[in-house]
């Protein structure tokens, strides 16, 4: 059985091919999945090509909610700030980004090898609605905070009639 990357063993979440024999299982984690990065399309070809594929996972993330906000926090150590980005509408937040792998080291140089280098994505969405303007995202000693403050529906306001 292939052992689980550390990433697999944090996000937790494994799956077991069930058209392998009995003998062999190979582990599959949801956590990831292939992206074309190119396609090649001629006019001889009905279908597309992929000509490279690259793995992306899945970011584990831990959402709460108190009375005001919504709170959504992620490991994201080992992460360049230019290689992080972060959407967000009123009801979903979309983490994107990559890992870089020191490449100066060799495969054959590794004991072991169980830290989770690459692209990374993550689409949660919201049990609440939120104010976009208001959101602030904090990074500290590798743990990223992303802070959504609720949108408080119970908010009235008095309208001044103007005369002309």
């Amino acid at each position: 059985m292939k052992k689980k990357s550390f990433f697999e063993r944090l996000a937790g979440n494994l799956r077991f091919d069930d058209k392998e024999d009995e003998d062999t299982v190979e582990v599959k984690s949801p956590t990831t999945e292939r992206r074309d990065l190119s396609i090649n399309q001629s006019s001889n070809t009905q279908q597309p090509q992929p000509q490279e594929q690259e793995v992306v996972g899945e970011l584990p993330v831990d959402m709460y909610e108190t009375a005001n906000e919504v709170i959504i926090q992620t490991l994201i150590a080992g992460v360049l700030p230019e290689n992080l980005s972060i959407s967000i509408t009123r009801d979903l937040v979309s983490i994107y980004g990559k890992r870089e792998e020191n490449k100066s080291i060799a495969p054959d140089q590794y004991h072991i090898k169980e830290l989770y280098w690459g692209a990374f994505t993550r689409k949660v969405e919201l049990p609440a609605e939120i104010e976009i303007d208001n959101a602030e995202a904090i990074e500290r000693h590798g743990m990223l905070l992303i802070k959504l403050p609720k949108t408080d529906r119970g908010r009235k306001t008095v309208l001044k009639i103007k005369s002309i």
